[in-house]
């Protein structure tokens, strides 16, 4: 059967991910057993949760043991089954490990099966039309209850999930403005469509910059950051504003010393519902999610952002360059 490459958690990062903290290795390679089908990997996801299951507390997911291979969203092919409905030549993305062929089953975590259309490149279904563009549908729509009209705030807004989500907040008619980190990001998202854009190191007072583009205050903020980023913004929300908390990039290096929110009491004063989500708890309308999707792409009203990475071993450095802010749009590796 041959091998099969790995990328394997070498040591827990310290801060941010260095070379050293990943190792490429070789396994025998899989045999699929009852009900099971063998994937190749044809997609690697490369996304700022990873970060947290590189530590050793709990998650919503067991973390990465020493020695073992990183885990992650990938997209591949059946190359060969044991199950009648998952036939040899079906693309699958799953939650799988950082492996280039992998076991799944029909119970495996977020097993979904992609049809790729005619025109669309496949990355593509790892990023907009894919895991980034039902996260963002789900937490703008199913927890923030976005409506036409409203005004949406989005950190990260030239990441991957942050452009998918002020992209479709103008499809549906809100006002959109993003947050991001240099000027060249601000361009980037100005030429998706956000009607403003403003970059949080240039500014000492975040909350101000937004009482310029919106007086009326902000009735959904999608939060990719959390920390001194949601603290500034909650004074912002207006009565009866809702936060939908996808992540917390901004405390992945440094889980140990978790910022402290000053201004948590503003959910009391304007009676603010702030939850957190993971988007597979929603499967009553990823259905849904997805037709939308495909839906705004037809029409040009989303542009997928994406960082494409080639060759299997490039899965540790497209990470860290993530995780160090380098990135802009979804990461991906193309294998």
């Amino acid at each position: 059967m041959g091998k099969v490459q790995q990328i394997l958690l070498a040591r827990r990062p310290e801060g941010m991910p260095v070379p050293e903290d990943f190792q490429l290795a070789e396994a025998e390679m899989p045999v699929p057993g009852d009900g099971e089908f063998l994937v190749a990997m044809r997609v690697g996801s490369v996304d700022p949760a990873i970060r947290g299951f590189l530590d050793d507390r709990p998650s919503y997911i067991e973390p990465v043991a020493l020695g073992a291979p990183i885990n992650g969203m990938s997209l591949g092919e059946v190359v060969e089954s044991n199950n009648a409905d998952y036939p040899v030549g079906t693309l699958v993305r799953a939650f799988a490990t950082w492996q280039d062929h992998y076991l799944l089953s029909s119970e495996s975590w977020g097993l979904e099966k992609v049809h790729q259309r005619g025109g669309t490149e496949l990355h593509h279904y790892m990023g907009a039309l894919g895991p980034v563009g039902l996260t963002a549908w789900v937490g703008l729509f199913a927890v923030g209850e976005a409506k036409p009209g409203e005004t949406v705030v989005v950190s990260a807004a030239a990441g991957a999930t942050g452009s998918t989500v002020g992209q479709i907040a103008k499809a549906r008619g809100c006002k959109v403005i993003g947050i991001v980190g240099s000027i060249e990001k601000m361009d980037v998202i100005r030429d998706l469509g956000f009607d403003a854009a403003i970059d949080y190191r240039a500014t000492p007072d975040i909350a101000a910059e937004i009482a310029k583009v919106a007086p009326e205050g902000v009735d959904v903020y999608f939060d990719n950051v959390g920390g001194e980023m949601l603290e500034a913004i909650l004074p912002s929300m207006r009565l009866h504003g809702r936060v939908a908390v996808c992540g917390m990039i901004g405390q992945y290096n440094d889980a140990d010393h978790p910022y402290g929110v000053k201004t948590l009491w503003q959910l009391v004063v304007n009676r603010i519902k702030m939850q957190g989500f993971i988007t597979y708890d929603y499967q009553h309308v990823l259905a849904q999610a997805q037709s939308e999707l495909d839906e705004w792409v037809g029409q040009g009203k989303l542009r997928p952002l994406a960082n494409v990475r080639d060759g299997f071993a490039a899965l540790p450095q497209a990470f860290i360059d993530l995780m160090s802010g380098r990135t802009v749009g979804k990461t991906l590796v193309c294998i």
